[in-house]
């Protein structure tokens, strides 16, 4: 399908390092879409916001998990884990920070369901419904129902949270993703990216790009462990 193919392309272009040449044909569209996109992460009381936002992370046990494709879940797994391990060795949650990083990829699971079914995230993300394996029209990692996790009493990004754990989404790749399904939708690049910012989940914070926050988590303490993939 057109939609598969172009974000396979541009995917494929930034895994494998292309040329310039080839990118230039990759990104050209992209410069078209976002000719008339805002850029909130522009203000500067926004980029503050997001920089204060670091200053939450706390306790002796600090982590920060790289989610850059969606991998079953694992972006929220493995903060889910940290915690778990740290508790069996007599840690309490006021001691740990697991943050986890929602980039590239794994951009959806910072989204509402109603933005998940509207533009077919589940299908443009190859992300399956655990209960029909068909592609999601809906988030299954901040509430988890009973089949979205691979076993009973992994907490999804609500309940991590209400432990202490962080989560933020990459504006950058909401920019890029919802303006390239935009284009297969045949909408409004701009109206999209507006619906997918204010679809943002309660307590996920947005912050300029990802790579960005993983480096602010590292300055503040965090070591760094790969969750996409």
């Amino acid at each position: 399908m057109k939609h598969h193919q172009s974000r396979r392309t541009f995917v494929g272009a930034l895994a494998l390092g292309a040329t310039a040449s080839t990118m230039a044909t990759v990104t050209n569209p992209l410069k078209t879409w976002y000719s008339n996109m805002p850029l909130p992460l522009a203000e500067t009381g926004r980029n503050r916001d997001a920089k204060a936002w670091f200053r939450q992370i706390k306790g002796n046990h600090r982590a920060v998990f790289d989610g850059s494709m969606p991998h079953g879940g694992f972006p929220v797994i493995w903060n889910w884990a940290f915690y778990l391990s740290h508790n069996e060795t007599g840690s309490p949650d006021s001691d740990i920070t697991g943050l986890t990083v929602l980039r590239h990829d794994a951009v959806p699971f910072a989204l509402k369901s109603e933005i998940w079914e509207k533009y077919h995230l589940g299908e443009n993300f190859n992300i399956l419904d655990n209960t029909t394996q068909e592609p999601s029209l809906r988030n299954p990692y901040y509430e988890p129902g009973e089949k979205d996790m691979p076993a009973p009493g992994i907490d999804g990004i609500k309940a991590l949270i209400d432990r202490g754990a962080m989560f933020c989404v990459c504006n950058l790749a909401l920019k890029v993703y919802s303006a390239m399904v935009a284009h297969t939708l045949d909408l409004d690049p701009a109206r999209a990216y507006a619906e997918w910012e204010r679809a943002i989940l309660p307590g996920i914070q947005l912050v300029p790009s990802g790579v960005w926050a993983l480096g602010k988590a590292q300055q503040h303490g965090c070591a760094y462990i790969y969750a996409g993939g």
